[in-house]
């Protein structure tokens, strides 16, 4: 069944170096010269992974003896057992936060097995972790996506504590719901912050556990991520079973993202005009304040796309109504900055189609910022391979270069050798490879990608 929660092995290694028996008697000591109630926060505290502040130790950690006393209490222990942890995220205050070694974590573990509490406070830990995923989701759709994917990385470890369902004390596929609804509400940082293979395992490992029908949201994550990782023939199958899931449930607003997942497979596949119906009937199902999933500003970003090459005003359109909705949303929540970084790449397309050259780059340098400043390996990549096609008519081919060699090395790096981008993407790579192979012979356009792979795309896009 393997390790449980908040019990490291006795050869892990603390800061670089092994635990060895010097550590482990050191911590001991530091335990017993420790009072009760330092004792017991101790143990308790021993189920995080990772570094944890006054108000996660509260929730955790203050029931029973320790009701309304984690504060002081941690206050004393702080010296004796933990290190303080640098922390630069700019969400809610919770106090400074602390890091317990692994040493000292092996001798509270065994000391909360031996007083009976471990299952107890796993439970506790667990229940944390739900409202952590659920704030980092709200904090997404409230327009703090930022704050949101800070938040779900710093307590990553933590939060992949709660996902794995085989070290809770249940049976495993009586821990799958915990762990789907902690998945699921990171959607974002999968799917948008660019750790999808990631996302995608650990959703895998969790669906593998559940007995019963699974959640149709997490069947349209599961499908999500399959599209994302360039397989659109792994997600169909996935989008069929969410459906008879969501239509079972009565859930609406599930109908209405998988409307909008079967418009990204079509747009994907080539396929604007059925793309552009799907994303339609996501507007008509997704509420006008949606609590989860790709907001509105996000379909119609996505409905420009599909209009972006074939029908200007059509997709012109489609901006005006992602600005119109995107300041109704404003008066209570920030930017989807997702959405805008897709919004600049449809505004790109339409400015070189007005032949405004310099304007249409920088609105696609603006989406590779953006993209790469939130983590979208796909994103990035899409705007790297259109601001190429800019540098292009610009008659700056080595600059185009540069970026498609970078874009080589970002895919390979994410993703494995299956992996194969959208029509919407290859059409314009192959424009610009064909162009490039004009003004170039192979030597010196393949010395231009090894000099756009080593200078990367973070430097390529601070250049105008």
């Amino acid at each position: 069944m393997g390790r449980v929660a908040g019990e490291p092995p006795e050869d892990e290694v603390l800061w670089g170096e092994p635990v060895g028996a010097g550590q482990l008697a050191a911590a001991e000591e530091g335990y017993q010269a420790a009072g009760p109630a330092e004792r017991l926060l101790w143990e308790r505290l021993s189920v995080f992974e990772g570094a944890f502040d006054r108000r996660a130790a509260e929730e955790v950690c203050g029931y029973g003896a320790l009701a309304g006393a984690v504060g002081p209490v941690l206050d004393r222990l702080a010296s004796l057992a933990l290190l303080p942890v640098d922390d630069l995220f700019d969400g809610e205050d919770g106090g400074p936060r602390f890091w317990m070694p692994h040493a000292v974590r092996a001798v509270g573990a065994r000391r909360l097995t031996a007083r009976g509490d471990r299952w107890a406070v796993v439970l506790r830990h667990r229940g944390w972790c739900v409202r952590v995923a659920r704030r980092a989701a709200e904090w997404w759709q409230r327009g703090r996506q930022l704050d949101a994917r800070d938040l779900a990385l710093r307590e990553l470890p933590d939060l992949a504590a709660g996902m794995d369902p085989t070290t809770a004390p249940l049976s495993p596929s009586d821990e799958t719901g915990t762990a789907l609804e902690i998945a699921v509400s990171l959607w974002f940082l999968w799917v948008a912050c660019g750790r999808l293979v990631e996302g995608r395992t650990r959703l895998r490992h969790i669906l593998s556990l559940h007995q019963g029908p699974p959640p149709a949201r997490a069947l349209w994550l599961a499908a999500f991520l399959e599209l994302e990782m360039g397989r659109p023939e792994a997600a169909d199958p996935l989008l069929v079973q969410a459906w008879a899931g969501a239509v079972r449930d009565g859930d609406d607003h599930c109908l209405g993202l998988l409307a909008h997942l079967r418009g990204a497979v079509a747009l994907y596949q080539g396929r604007p005009r059925a793309a552009a119906a799907e994303f339609r009937e996501a507007l008509r199902q997704i509420g006008d304040v949606p609590d989860f999933g790709p907001t509105r500003e996000a379909c119609w970003a996505s409905l420009a796309l599909c209009f972006s090459r074939t029908d200007p005003e059509a997709a012109q359109e489609a901006l005006d109504r992602l600005e119109l909705e995107g300041a109704g949303r404003r008066t209570w929540a920030g930017r989807d900055l997702y959405a805008d970084a897709w919004a600049h790449h449809a505004r790109a397309e339409l400015l070189a189609w007005d032949g405004e050259r310099a304007r249409a780059a920088e609105h696609a340098r603006r989406a590779l910022r953006e993209h790469l400043r939130l983590g979208s390996a796909v994103g990035a990549a899409c705007a790297a391979e259109l601001l190429a096609q800019m540098r292009l008519l610009d008659g700056r081919a080595d600059r185009a270069a540069h970026l498609l060699g970078a874009v080589d090395l970002l895919r390979t790096s994410v993703f494995d050798t299956s992996y194969r981008p959208g029509k919407y993407c290859t059409v314009a790579r192959a424009r610009s490879e064909e162009a490039l192979r004009e003004l170039l012979d192979d030597p010196k356009l393949r010395e231009a990608y090894e000099e756009g792979a080593r200078i990367g795309l973070f430097a390529l896009s601070r250049e105008r």
